[in-house]
C-alpha cells in the first residue's frame, strides 16, 4: 500500500515509505521510476498491526480527509485520535476485530516467551504499551492514541538499538577472533595475526568517501546515478529527481538511498575483508549526519526548503573530510572486557540450566522405571479360585454382615 503524506507523518515519526532508488538510463534522457517495492518492516514488533490500522483507517473518507490537513503535532499529541469517533461503523468493526487479533497474537508470542526465557514484569508490560490494557475487545481513540505515541518513542529510540546492537556484534566478532587464536600454537598464530592484519590493511585502502549531504556528494549522485552534467548540477532537481513517490519530501529511505555510490567505495560483498554488516552502520550514520543538519523541525522527513536551505550552509562547499568506521573504534577495551563477562556469566546459567535439565529428566527416568515395576508385580499376583467364584450378591450380604457387627 502506498502512504499518504498524511501517514507519513506518522509512520515517519518513523519509518515513513520505503522508497527503491530510480535505475536512469543517463544522458538527458527522461528519468524511468520503477514500481515501488513492497514496504519493508519498520523493525517494530507490531508493524503489522500498524499498517493494518493504517490500511483500514484510510478506507474511511472523513479520517482521510482530516489526516491530510493534519501536522506532526496534531498527531503525535493525539488530537487526530478523537477523530475515530466519526467512523464508519465497517471500519470500528474491522478495528476491533484487529485488535482482538493483537491481543491474542501478543498472548501466544509471552507465553512462548515465559515457557523459555525468565521475563521480568517491566518487560512483559512493555509489550502491551501500543494496546488500551483495559479494553481488549474494541479499538477506541485511546487505542489510536497509543498506537501513535508509542510508535513515536520506539522508532526515536530504533536508532539508537540499531547503534548498541551494532556495538554488540563488533564486540562478539572480536571476541571470537581472540578465542579463535587462543586455540593455535605460536605460530599458526602469528601467521593468522599477520594474515588478519593485512586483510585490516586492504580494507582502509578505499577512495576517500564524500561527506554525505555535502555539494561533492550530490555531484557524483547526479552525474554517475543520473547520467547528467554535472556543471548543470541543480540542488531543486535533484529533489525531485530523488522524491521517488512525489509526495514533497525526501524520506530516510529516499536519503539512504543516495549514498550507494558512496558505500560502493569501501564495501564490496565479494571482499573477505569488508563487512556487510558494517556498511549497514555506516549507511545509518551518514542518513543520521544529513538528518540531523538539514531536518529542522525534526520530523524525519526533508522538505524542499529544508534541502534548498541546507545547500546555503558553508559545510555544504566546505565539508569536514567523512571518518569511515574503520578510523575509529565503536567500542573501548573496557566495554569489550564487560561483554565478555556477560557472555561467560550467560555460558554459566546456560550450563546450569542444562545440569538441572539432565537431573530432571534422570528423575522421570527413575520414577518410569518404579511404575513400570509396580505394573510387572501388579500383574504377578494370582486370585485364588474360591474367591473367583463369589457371586456380587455374596459380597454385599458379607459387607452388610460385618457394618452390623461394627455397630
Amino acid at each position: 500500500m502506498n502512504f499518504k503524506p498524511g501517514w507519513l507523518l506518522l509512520l515517519t515519526i518513523s519509518a515513513g515509505v520505503w522508497s527503491v532508488p530510480i535505475e536512469r538510463n543517463g544522458g538527458n534522457q527522461e528519468p524511468k521510476e520503477e514500481a515501488p517495492e513492497e514496504n519493508m518492516d519498520t523493525g517494530l514488533y507490531y508493524d503489522r498491526y500498524l499498517r493494518e490500522v493504517i490500511e483500514v483507517l484510510e478506507t474511511d473518507p472523513h479520517f482521510r480527509e482530516k489526516l491530510q490537513t493534519a501536522n506532526t503535532e496534531d498527531i503525535k499529541n493525539g488530537r487526530l485520535s478523537k477523530e475515530l469517533d466519526l467512523v464508519s461503523h465497517h471500519v470500528r468493526t474491522r478495528l476491533d476485530e484487529l485488535k482482538r487479533q493483537e491481543v491474542s497474537r501478543l498472548r501466544m508470542l509471552l507465553k512462548a516467551k515465559l515457557d523459555s526465557l525468565q521475563m521480568d514484569h517491566a518487560s512483559l508490560l512493555k509489550q502491551f504499551e501500543h494496546l488500551d490494557p483495559h479494553n481488549q475487545n474494541t479499538f477506541e481513540a485511546k487505542d489510536l492514541e497509543l498506537l501513535i505515541s508509542t510508535a513515536t518513542k520506539d522508532l526515536e529510540n530504533y536508532d539508537a538499538e540499531r547503534h548498541e546492537e551494532f556495538k554488540r556484534y563488533e564486540m562478539l566478532k572480536e571476541h571470537e577472533r581472540r578465542e579463535y587464536l587462543k586455540g593455535l600454537d605460536q605460530e599458526k598464530r602469528e601467521k593468522e595475526e599477520k594474515r588478519l592484519q593485512e586483510l585490516k590493511d586492504k580494507h582502509r585502502q578505499h577512495p576517500k568517501v564524500n561527506v554525505p549531504g555535502s555539494v561533492a556528494q550530490l555531484r557524483e549522485v547526479w552525474e554517475e546515478t543520473d547520467g547528467l552534467d554535472p556543471q548543470e548540477f541543480n540542488p531543486k532537481t535533484f529533489f525531485k529527481l530523488h522524491d521517488t513517490n512525489e509526495d514533497g519530501v525526501l524520506d530516510e529511505q529516499e536519503l539512504e538511498a543516495l549514498f550507494t555510490k558512496e558505500l560502493e567505495k569501501v564495501y564490496d560483498p565479494k571482499n573477505e575483508e569488508d563487512d556487510m554488516m558494517e556498511m549497514e552502520e555506516e549507511r545509518l550514520r551518514m542518513r543520521e549526519h544529513v538528518m540531523k543538519n538539514v531536518d529542522t523541525n525534526k520530523d524525519r522527513l526533508v522538505s524542499l526548503e529544508e534541502f534548498l536551505k541546507s545547500t546555503e550552509k558553508k559545510e555544504f562547499n566546505n565539508p569536514k573530510e567523512w571518518e569511515t568506521l574503520d578510523t575509529n573504534p565503536v567500542y573501548t577495551e573496557e566495554e569489550l572486557q564487560r561483554f565478555e563477562a556477560e557472555l561467560r556469566d550467560k555460558e554459566e546459567e546456560l550450563k546450569r540450566r542444562a545440569e538441572t535439565l539432565r537431573q530432571e529428566q534422570e528423575l522421570l527416568k527413575e520414577r518410569g522405571k518404579a511404575l513400570e515395576a509396580q505394573r510387572r508385580e501388579y500383574q504377578q499376583v494370582t486370585v485364588p479360585t474360591h474367591l473367583l467364584k463369589i457371586s456380587k450378591q455374596q459380597i454385599l450380604v458379607h459387607v452388610f454382615s460385618e457394618n452390623l457387627q461394627f455397630q
